[in-house]
C-alpha cells in the first residue's frame, strides 16, 4: 500500500479507525554522523537519495528524514547544521520521489525549514516542548507525532523510572495533545508515540509494547519506533544494531497486531513482508 504526499491527510480517518489494515511503513533516512545504526551511512543527498529510492521500491510509505541523532547519550547540534544536513536531502527526494516525507527535529527553525520545502510530519521526540516549536509545528499545517521522553536525549538512560510506565506515558502523551489543541493545533494532525528507548528500561519498553492498545485507546495514530533498539539486543545477548532484524520483525509484527498504525523501521522490505503477513492472518475468517 503506497500513499502520496498529497493523499496522506485524506488518509488520515484510516489511519484513526485501525482494524485490520495495513500499518504505514516510515523508512528511518538519518543524514547524520553519529545515529547509533546507521551513522554516516548517507552523508550527502545523492547517497540518500538513492537510499529512499530503494526504499519506496520496497514499500516505504512515509521515508524520515533525521539530521541530529537523538541516541542515548547523543550531543546536540545547532539548527543551522541540522538545517544544512536535510534540506538538500528533503529537496532531492520532493523533486525524484512521489512519497510522503517526514522531518525528525525539535527545533522550530529546522521545522519552518523542512515543511517550507513540502514536507507533510513532524516528528518531534519532545512532543514540541522546545522553545517555539508549538508554534512553528502550528503554523506549518503539517501532521505532528508527539513522542514521549523522558529527560532529554544526553541524560535519559541515566537512570529512568515510573510510577507505572503505562499509564504514566498515556497521561504525558494527553497532556501533550491538550497543549495542541489549545494552542490551535487541530486534533486531527496528530499522532501519538510511547518512545521505546527513549528514557526507558528494557521492562518499560516490553511493559509498553504488551500493553499497547491502552495507548492506542488515546483515538490517535499511533506510530512505533523499536526498529534495531538497544531492548533487542538485551535480549539476544548483546547482538549489535546490524543483527538485531529478527528483533525488529517480531516488535513490527506484534505492534501491528496491537493497533499501530505507524511503523518506523531501517530494514523496509523485511518489514513490509512481515506486516502483509500479519494484516493478512486479522483479515482471514
Amino acid at each position: 500500500m503506497n500513499i502520496t504526499p498529497q493523499s496522506l491527510r485524506s488518509d488520515f480517518p484510516r489511519l484513526r479507525d485501525r482494524q485490520s489494515s495495513l500499518p504505514l511503513v516510515m523508512g528511518i533516512l538519518n543524514v547524520t554522523p553519529d545515529s547509533f545504526s546507521d551513522g554516516g551511512r548517507y552523508k550527502d543527498a545523492d547517497a540518500a537519495l538513492r537510499a529512499a529510492e530503494a526504499m519506496v521500491e520496497a514499500g516505504a510509505d512515509i521515508i524520515d528524514v533525521g539530521g541530529e541523532s537523538t541516541r542515548p547519550g547523543a550531543q546536540p547540534v545547532s539548527a543551522r547544521e541540522e538545517i544544512d544536513r536535510v534540506l538538500p536531502v528533503i529537496r532531492a527526494i520532493r523533486r525524484e520521489l512521489d512519497v510522503a516525507l517526514s522531518i525528525d527535529t525539535r527545533k522550530a527553525d529546522v521545522m519552518q525549514a523542512a515543511t517550507g520545502e513540502g514536507v507533510d510530519l513532524i516528528n518531534d521526540v519532545m512532543a514540541l516542548r522546545d522553545p517555539g516549536a508549538l508554534e512553528a509545528a502550528r503554523d506549518s499545517g503539517a501532521w505532528i507525532c508527539l513522542m514521549h521522553m523522558q529527560g532529554e536525549p544526553r541524560t535519559m538512560q541515566a537512570d529512568p523510572h515510573y510510577e507505572y510506565v503505562v499509564r504514566d506515558v498515556r497521561t504525558f502523551l494527553e497532556a501533550r495533545i491538550d497543549v495542541c489543541v489549545e494552542a490551535g493545533i487541530s486534533r486531527d494532525r496528530l499522532i501519538v508515540d510511547p518512545g521505546f528507548g527513549f528514557g526507558k528500561k528494557l521492562a518499560h519498553n516490553l511493559s509498553l509494547l504488551k500493553h499497547l492498545r491502552n495507548i492506542a485507546a488515546i483515538r490517535l495514530p499511533v506510530m512505533v519506533g523499536i526498529s534495531r533498539k538497544s531492548m533487542i539486543g538485551a535480549l539476544s545477548d548483546g547482538v549489535p544494531a546490524e543483527q538485531r532484524l529478527p528483533g525488529s520483525l517480531a516488535a513490527a509484527t506484534l505492534a501491528a497486531w496491537l493497533g499501530a498504525a505507524i511503523i518506523r523501521v531501517h530494514d523496509v522490505p523485511e518489514t513490509v513482508q512481515a506486516l502483509r503477513l500479519c494484516a493478512a492472518v486479522q483479515l482471514a475468517d
